[in-house]
């Protein structure tokens, strides 16, 4: 069964996500399909540009393929080490690709929809936008680039996304530069066709369909979140919302205490790292080294089990707390793979 429609249409290639049952969640297939296309395109001189969305059903794409990783996590680890190579190399081929890219985040985008999404140069939100990173909850990380783009957004926002998960809506997108457009759902098809007619003129099709912005209801918490968000400790982030007597910083730390303490500090040292990462290269290096350690760690097979398996949303997390993960632990996670073990571009 095709899980990626690629496809020409006028001047333009299309990459259809088509696992609407998964809500188009990845698999290593369907990433060696757009790997492939993409390829092919570099050099077609009647491709002008390539846009990514999704078929049919809802949602553009709510990750990756959990399940399975889980299951190699518990194992040798092999095919999880497959998805998240061919992943990366996905991720990385679109932020270096040459043409324009354009990326229709019409619905749930997350995870592994955000490492499509993000790289594209035009990235369009609607009202049916959801943009999470929601890894922390299942014993994960924002991966997918998550520490380059995470780390690069205004002021404290990207910690606090990257601990809390917290979901953003179109509006928020934008207004954090997550999204270079708003559009209504309704103008979705036709900027597709325009685009496909004149994709020398994506930027002004998708000028011509933007609705005006409306509030960003995360702006309202940015004060808050930079003094609550303000450390690179896990510790200290906890301390300052366990001080605070606001509504907000005690749902927020209801929200935490819900996340992996382990990957909460993986987390904030991937931000403080990809904020001054030379290259995405580089960073994706990086994320390959730690995610291959953590699929295979206590945390994302309990996160697994009582997120996904036994939907009873009661992770035992282990270490449990924050001040029982050890700044060793981090170290060895993050300790560079054998150059015949690393991450590579494709």
């Amino acid at each position: 069964m095709t899980e990626v429609l690629a496809i020409v249409e006028g001047r333009v290639g299309r990459l259809r996500l088509d696992r609407p049952k998964q809500l188009h969640a990845l698999n290593t297939a369907m990433c060696e399909a757009m790997l492939a296309a993409l390829e092919d395109w570099r050099t077609d001189d009647d491709v002008r540009a390539v846009l990514i969305d999704h078929a049919q059903g809802r949602g553009f794409c709510a990750g990756g393929d959990i399940r399975m990783l889980a299951d190699s996590g518990a194992a040798d680890g092999v095919a999880a080490r497959a998805f998240f190579h061919t992943e990366y190399r996905l991720n990385h081929r679109l932020f270096t690709y040459a043409k324009p890219t354009i990326a229709f985040m019409d619905g749930v985008t997350m995870g592994g929809g955000v490492g499509l999404a993000l790289p594209c140069k035009y990235r369009v939100a609607t009202e049916n936008t959801r943009l999470a990173m929601p890894e922390t909850g299942i014993g994960l990380f924002p991966d997918v680039g998550g520490g380059w783009y995470l780390s690069r957004l205004p002021r404290r926002m990207g910690q606090y996304l990257a601990l809390t998960g917290h979901r953003l809506n179109g509006m928020e997108c934008l207004a954090l530069g997550l999204a270079t457009h708003l559009i209504d759902s309704a103008a979705v098809a036709g900027a597709k066709a325009l685009i496909a007619e004149r994709p020398q003129e994506v930027g002004a099709v998708l000028e011509r369909s933007a609705v005006p912005p409306g509030d960003a209801p995360i702006l309202a918490h940015g004060d808050a979140i930079d003094r609550l968000f303000a450390s690179d400790q896990l510790e200290d982030v906890f301390a300052a919302l366990e001080a605070d007597d606001s509504d907000f910083a005690r749902k927020t730390l209801t929200t935490l205490h819900a996340k992996s303490p382990q990957t909460m500090k993986v987390s904030l040292k991937l931000l403080l790292d990809g904020r001054t990462m030379p290259t995405f290269e580089d960073e994706m290096r990086q994320e390959y080294a730690v995610g291959t350690r953590v699929v295979q760690r206590h945390d994302f097979l309990e996160g697994v089990r009582a997120v996904i398996v036994d939907k009873d949303n009661a992770p035992r997390w282990d270490p449990p707390t924050p001040d029982t993960v050890s700044d060793h632990l981090i170290d060895q996670i993050f300790a560079p793979l054998p150059d015949d073990e690393a991450w590579s571009p494709a």
